[in-house]
């Protein structure tokens, strides 16, 4: 086989049928377009436009609200911090807080929220938290291994009722 013997397969290839080319070629004038109107134009129509219909996007009811003034949370098991004390990763003798856990890796952002403790893992180290919530069962792993966790979560402002 050589270079010059290389063609497509019969029906490969296909001319582009060139429109607006006059009236004797069968697609002069308006180009098969019709006459007039928003499809003969360049562009089409518009994204979501139904022909005057409402459209499906309006139709549909909006749903679920986003919270303008959201507040994000480090959550951390305890599970996975006595994981990262028995490897040495984090200091189980000093007090254990949002930037000792960047620190060491455990969570890769500081938050405005701080650390929220989860989880009920059995720990077996004696540890200091300083975290802005913990769970109730949380709170019960740690102080059952002697440790201790302190909430720096200021108390909830009780709302007034008239």
């Amino acid at each position: 086989m050589k270079l010059n013997q290389i063609a497509d397969n019969p029906g490969a290839k296909h001319s582009k049928k060139r429109v607006g080319r006059g009236l004797g070629s069968g697609l002069g004038k308006t180009a098969g377009r019709g006459g007039k109107g928003q499809s003969a134009r360049k562009g089409g129509t518009k994204a979501g436009f139904e022909g005057g219909q409402m459209p499906i996007y309006r139709r549909l009811p909006k749903r679920g609200f986003n919270k303008p003034n959201i507040v994000e949370y480090n959550e951390v098991s305890l599970a996975r911090i006595a994981d990262a004390v028995e490897t040495k990763k984090v200091d189980g003798k000093a007090a254990i807080t949002q930037a000792s856990l960047l620190a060491s890796g455990v969570i890769t952002k500081l938050t405005a929220g701080g650390v929220r403790l989860i989880g009920n893992a059995a720990v077996k180290a004696k540890l200091d938290f300083e975290v802005f919530y913990a769970s109730k069962g949380a709170i019960a792993a740690v102080e059952k291994a002697g440790g201790s966790v302190k909430v720096l979560r200021p108390a909830p402002v009780e709302k007034k009722t008239y």
